[in-house]
């Protein structure tokens, strides 16, 4: 295992003012983003949205990382390189949605397990040949009547584990991500018990498989309210809860902890992420991987229409350098309003 390049590839993936771009919908999920801009979800018009995206001027300004799904890393630019190529040459670091999707978990009603361990080392071999140097896994985890379960917990992260080891053995920095979702009315107090009964379980079994914490990352949800919560936490009860659960629960070696959006705004994300890193330093770089807080403004503004490739560039390279002042706890209201 080449632990030196997986740690620099990590610590670059976390570089100050920097982030990850999550461009690994699935072909059902992009579906539905193209749905909601009435454009036909066909393998041309995906290939010309993340051709659109990656081929923003200036991106690499801000963004450290972009995670490709299947279909996307076999893809080339419009009149140019593979996807993987383009963004390497860049300075982008291409990485690779590797977990097949979470499936219901027998016998544990309302819980899931992810898939995709058959056949992982291959597919691991496979994609860094074709450029990827850092992959992503992502668990999810409900909470509800009687849940989270500790089973549930422990088979999502035993199986996390066993894709982080897998990942390393094949020189790929590993993303674990154990989602807490928002769906619900719980409290931020309920969230904050689940994310940390899931970080402590998860770290145990990355300990207990041997991954070397700092070439790899952890992508994990910020401690939210429900949804559907009567009472909203603000940003700054949201901040001192998700570094109250991280200190408690992450070890300070890995490499960077990298936030999701989780079904918030694209300004809210950006503000709760500034609001933990005022408070700054901590023991890793806290940065962002969001996919819809930082292209659902693109993807409005381009709207399938080739002319207006720039006004969807403008909008990802703007929400970009919002999150990239978040990540060193430089962005205001009054900078999200000139800028924009």
């Amino acid at each position: 295992m080449d632990t030196d390049g997986l740690r620099a590839t990590a610590a670059q993936l976390v570089a100050p003012g920097r982030g990850i771009l999550a461009a690994d919908e699935s072909t059902g999920t992009i579906k539905k983003r193209f749905d909601s801009i009435g454009v036909e979800s066909t393998e041309g018009n995906r290939r010309a949205y993340r051709n659109m995206l990656f081929t923003t001027p200036g991106l690499a300004e801000h963004i450290s990382g972009v995670i490709l799904f299947d279909e996307t890393i076999r893809q080339s630019a419009i009149d140019g390189p593979p996807f993987a190529e383009l963004l390497a040459a860049s300075g982008i670091v291409p990485g690779i949605k590797v977990d097949t999707g979470a499936k219901p978990l027998a016998l544990f009603p309302n819980e899931t397990v992810t898939e995709g361990l058959d056949g992982l080392r291959e597919r691991l071999a496979e994609y860094r040949e074709l450029g990827a140097r850092f992959a992503k896994w992502r668990a999810t985890i409900f909470i509800g009547d009687a849940v989270p379960t500790d089973f549930a917990i422990l088979s999502n992260a035993h199986t996390m584990a066993r894709y982080a080891a897998l990942c390393q053995e094949a020189g790929i920095v590993p993303i674990v991500e154990p989602e807490i979702l928002m769906d619900g009315d719980h409290s931020i107090e309920a969230c904050e018990a689940a994310t940390a009964r899931t970080l402590s379980a998860l770290y145990a079994q990355l300990a207990g498989h041997r991954v070397d914490l700092a070439g790899s990352l952890l992508k994990v949800n910020m401690v939210l309210s429900g949804a559907d919560a009567a009472t909203q936490a603000g940003p700054s009860e949201v901040a001192e809860a998700t570094l109250r659960v991280l200190r408690a629960n992450v070890p300070a070696d890995v490499a960077g902890v990298v936030f999701l959006s989780g079904g918030q705004s694209d300004v809210n994300s950006t503000v709760h992420l500034n609001e933990m890193n005022r408070t700054a330093p901590h023991p890793w770089p806290l940065s962002f991987s969001y996919g819809r807080a930082l292209q659902a403004p693109s993807l409005k503004a381009w709207a399938g229409d080739p002319t207006k490739v720039q006004d969807g560039q403008r909008a990802l390279a703007h929400r970009a350098r919002m999150n990239g002042l978040a990540q060193t706890g430089d962005y205001s209201d009054e900078v999200e309003s000139s800028a924009a």
